[in-house]
């Protein structure tokens, strides 16, 4: 089967280049044309999850996630200048018409939604917080003053200190004027241009902070960053290649796998395009990784071709017989890769699911244009003596390293490296199940702390009582339920349960308000803040509560407790929901039904949940697929664990390194986890696939294995460094999640690299005791030329 594919692929070489060439030429005019950066909050919710049904259906009636606040600060501390009121209206009408805002759901202190409500010698009076007739004058802004302590928005809209005020925004799912799902990355850069630029600037007549935080923003600054990968893209592929180059000792053989590599991701994009899918920023990274694993690949080939050339061997001839060789192993190796990107299909998360997609199709190239493409290229290479010499001077160079590594298929070097495994993992079982299941910092862990969203983040939770992180809890209730005594008690006895919760900044409800109505009909006696047993009563407190606050719907039959969290750290978050949970599980009312979840914490819960109950499936089934794999190519169990075993101890450090670091495990870093198991079995079933043929011709362990480390040996330490150095640029990204991958991948090659080299050899030895050099276990081995 082999040699007839052998003969169909080198036999018809220019067709072949032809075919790649056109193809090429076309899925690189398809990503041109039509790849797009495609961003949307849609894409990060687990539809699927309970609580993402909950936000779902009331996401129209009480605001979903995809919320934005506007503060502006006056530097010199106070608000209340004629100025600052000018720049805040100006402001907010600048919000206000960003296309995609739901202009109802705009609230500011010039927005007609928020107003203020007291009981006067007449009655009650009520009015909007900045009257329609305000003047900014002394009197005029006095009144204000006035009306924001009635209204009780100091903390939610004006800053505790009476330092600035926000203007607080719900985007739209979809754009109403291009009915177009909305371009959220448009919205940031509008934000950034209408309002940031504009009101920061000396023309507005006051020295303004202007401080924007929200999930649209979120992606914008992503966005914006992601931009750098391509920097980070041209470094890695110089790097690379001056490493190819040191390598191969020559400049023709160094271009080849790149030229390929580039091919695939040329592939991917355009495949990817014609599927009607755009780029997640999240998923940004996904495009470099394939080059490096296209590059790895590469390098295991040219070493080959490499190898039979200097044994004598002209161009086409070694290239015919590196395929022969690698076509297995090869498609082996890529298959087990494609196989860690498709079980990440298991997390129902579009963007994830998107990301696998777009590796597996990666993979699927590199398939046709490394195994097919580049030994077809490579077949007219200048070989002659020259090179030959040089190949010859960097063998002799590496035989005696070869030589002394060869010994860890020894007793004495083997029981070493045992040992030192089992003492790896017994770090791995310490810290690795101590890994957190969503982010564990404040503010946006996708970007640096020191970022200006980050930056904005803290100056409004320190400025305002609440943050852009809110969870709210879907009461269901009976028609009428906000006049209905047992209802009402009841959502308030849950807004005090919650108010106590730890990481819960403050709660808010329908009861909340009515107490506070309730006592203003008595003289604001704190003694009457407290809910009527009479209907009527209850209607007088309830009726100045508006649908536009979110707080109830029409009929009264739905009431979110909206919760104000400190932050969105995974424990905060875990603390919040156990803590409705509990609540719901001891009510004894038949009235009321509390579901979660809407609001953005509410998300992130439901993503944090979704990632905990997929992570052991995923590595289950990827590393089912590699025992699978491995078995029916070596037709052996003791060469499926020399494989697998390092492969899975290094999984297990790798969650110790995030739990070191700080890392948690969350949409951006599950992926990587599975990817790197995919992308580490390759440097085993190398270096297996050569030491198997070498025993089998009878040769002692030790030997083969020495033999099998001047190939493929030096193709695993070669790509291992050199893919580590690589993606290790990343460290320096601007984008926190994009250095967090930096450095999990940079350790999983490295390690699997190792674990190849060393482990590897180990267990063959304990686990092959009929290929030892002898029975009486002769430990020296003489240095043979291959």
């Amino acid at each position: 089967m082999i040699e007839k594919l052998e003969q169909l692929i080198f036999g018809n070489r220019a067709a072949i280049i032809g075919v790649f060439a056109i193809v090429t030429a076309f899925m690189g005019y398809v990503a041109v044309t039509q790849l797009k950066i495609d961003a949307g909050l849609d894409k990060l919710l687990p539809l699927e999850h309970e609580y993402m049904k909950t936000y779902v259906e009331y996401r129209d009636q009480f605001s979903g996630a995809n919320r934005i606040l506007v503060a502006l600060i006056a530097k010199d501390g106070d608000m209340f200048t004629p100025e600052f009121f000018d720049a805040l209206k100006n402001a907010t009408d600048a919000v206000f018409f960003i296309p995609g805002v739901d202009r109802s759901r705009v609230q500011s202190l010039f927005t007609p939604n928020v107003r203020f409500t007291e009981v006067v010698a007449g009655g009650i009076e009520a009015g909007n917080v900045v009257p329609a007739d305000f003047q900014p004058t002394p009197e005029g802004l006095a009144q204000v003053r006035d009306n924001i302590l009635k209204a009780g928005i100091v903390g939610r809209l004006v800053a505790n200190d009476f330092s600035g005020a926000i203007i607080s925004a719900q985007l739209l799912e979809v754009d109403p004027e291009t009915q177009q799902p909305l371009d959220v990355i448009h919205v940031a850069n509008l934000l950034e241009e209408n309002v940031r630029d504009v009101f920061e600037s000396e023309d507005v007549g006051v020295h303004l902070g202007v401080h924007i935080i929200g999930f649209s923003k979120v992606i914008g600054d992503i966005s914006d960053g992601a931009r750098v990968v391509i920097l980070f893209f041209g470094i890695a592929l110089v790097i690379t290649a001056l490493l190819v180059y040191l390598y191969s000792q020559s400049w023709r053989v160094t271009i080849v796998p790149l030229f390929t590599s580039i091919v695939a991701v040329i592939w991917q994009l355009g495949s990817f395009s014609l599927l009607g899918y755009g780029i997640d920023p999240l998923g940004i990274l996904v495009p470099f990784l394939i080059f490096a694993i296209g590059v790895s690949h590469g390098v295991q080939i040219i070493s080959a071709i490499g190898s039979e050339c200097y044994k004598g061997a002209g161009a086409n001839e070694a290239c015919r017989a590196s395929f022969r060789r690698l076509a297995v192993p090869g498609t082996l190796a890529l298959a087990s890769d494609t196989i860690g990107f498709i079980t990440i299909l298991l997390i129902d998360i579009r963007v994830i699911q998107e990301m696998a997609i777009t590796a597996s199709l990666g993979v699927a190239a590199i398939i046709l244009t490394n195994l097919v493409l580049l030994p077809v290229l490579l077949c007219d290479a200048p070989i002659d003596d020259v090179y030959r010499a040089k190949l010859r001077v960097r063998f002799a160079a590496l035989a005696p390293i070869w030589a002394r590594v060869s010994r860890v298929a020894t007793r004495g070097p083997a029981t070493v490296i045992m040992l030192i495994a089992v003492g790896l993992l017994a770090v791995g079982l310490w810290l690795g199940p101590q890994v957190k299941i969503g982010d564990l910092h404040a503010g946006v862990p996708e970007l640096r702390a020191e970022s200006r969203y980050n930056q904005d983040t803290r100056l409004i939770t320190d400025k305002f009582s609440i943050g852009v992180d809110i969870i709210q809890a879907i009461t269901e209730v009976p028609v009428d339920g906000c006049i209905d005594y047992e209802v009402m008690t009841t959502l308030d006895d849950f807004t005090w349960h919650m108010k106590n919760v730890e990481g819960v900044q403050g709660a808010i409800s329908v009861p909340t308000i009515a107490k506070v109505i309730n006592a203003g009909w008595n003289e604001g006696s704190l003694k009457w803040r407290v809910l009527p047993r009479t209907e009527v009563v209850m209607v007088q407190n309830v009726r100045p509560i508006e649908t536009s606050t979110g707080l109830r719907n029409d009929e009264c039959s739905v009431m979110p407790l909206v919760i104000f969290t400190t932050d969105h750290k995974a424990e905060t978050i875990d603390r919040i929901v156990a803590a409705v949970k509990d609540f719901r599980d001891d009510l004894n009312s038949d009235k009321v039904n509390i579901r979660l979840a809407t609001g953005n914490v509410g998300v992130m819960a439901a993503s944090n949940e979704v990632v905990e109950a997929a992570q052991f499936p995923i590595l289950i089934g990827v590393f089912s697929a590699i025992i699978l794999l491995c078995w029916l190519t070596f037709r052996s169990l003791r060469a499926v664990l020399c494989i697998v075993i390092p492969l899975a101890l290094v999984s297990l450090l790798a969650y110790a390194l995030m739990t070191v670091l700080e890392i948690g495990l969350k949409v951006s870093t599950l992926p990587v986890v599975a990817l790197g198991v995919g992308i580490g079995v390759d440097y085993g079933i190398y270096i297996f696939s050569r030491l198997q043929g070498y025993l089998k011709t009878g040769m002692p362990l030790a030997q083969a294995y020495e033999r099998s480390l001047t190939i493929a040996g030096n193709a695993v330490v070669f790509t291992g460094i050199t893919l580590a150095i690589g993606v290790a640029t990343w460290i320096f990204s601007p984008l926190k999640f994009q250095a967090d991958m930096g450095i999990l991948l940079t350790f999983m090659f490295l390690v699997n690299m190792l674990g190849a080299i060393f482990l590897l050899p180990a267990l063959a030895y304990w686990l092959m005791p009929e290929m030892r050099a002898d029975r009486h276990e002769t430990s020296e081995i003489v240095t043979r030329t291959a």
